[in-house]
């Protein structure tokens, strides 16, 4: 019977903390588990047990971030900081010869109806979260979206709800959609007059 590899998890102590003391001040148990310094998470705290639970219970990635740096850094993460481009914008073509049907299997399939038309109605699906979580009406209109984000913000502003955690995280939330769907009405935009007339002269 092979024998199978060992298996560790992220949140495994150190097998080689036992000489490295906890860096809490004043700790002098051992410092078997790591928590990042900052957003570069490549270097490193290393805590006993209590103390890595106490520092990443306050841990907030984002801090210091303003909301359009969020919206990127988000965005960078859900491709795994790797750049990304529409299906077929490298020019890649299926070879004629996967598509042949020697056995007219598909000769009676449906015609293709084409591309789907969007209904001008119709959330797109990268916006539905955010415009679910403002409870804002689409198309978009800027005067409604602002004033929804003022209502919202208001409500769970930390003033309000005496340093509520749940509120903390849900006015991130709100930040966040905010500027996504903020974002989007800036590029549907059309252009100023001035600069319109600009570009004409």
């Amino acid at each position: 019977m092979s024998r199978r590899a060992a298996r560790f998890r992220l949140d495994d102590p150190d097998p080689d903390a036992s000489a490295r003391p906890c860096d809490h001040p004043g700790c002098a148990e051992a410092g078997e588990y790591r928590a990042p310094r900052d957003r570069s998470l490549r270097d490193w705290y290393w805590f006993c047990l209590p103390h890595v639970r106490e520092y990443n219970g306050k841990w907030d990635y984002y801090r210091g971030m303003s909301p359009e740096e969020i919206e990127t850094n988000i965005r960078s993460d859900s491709g795994w900081q790797r750049p990304t481009w529409p299906l077929g914008r490298l020019g890649t073509r299926l070879d004629p010869e996967m598509l042949r049907d020697p056995l007219g299997l598909m000769r009676d399939a449906m015609p293709d109806p084409g591309p789907r038309k969007r209904n001008p109605a119709e959330v797109p699906p990268e916006l539905r979260a955010a415009v679910e979580l403002l409870g804002v009406t689409w198309p978009l209109d800027q005067a409604a979206l602002r004033a929804k984000y003022k209502e919202l913000a208001k409500r769970y502003h930390p003033d309000v709800t005496g340093g509520d955690r749940g509120a903390e995280e849900r006015l991130k939330d709100i930040n966040r959609a905010y500027s996504l769907l903020r974002r989007r009405l800036q590029d549907r935009a059309p252009p100023a007059p001035h600069a319109a007339s600009a570009a004409a002269g």
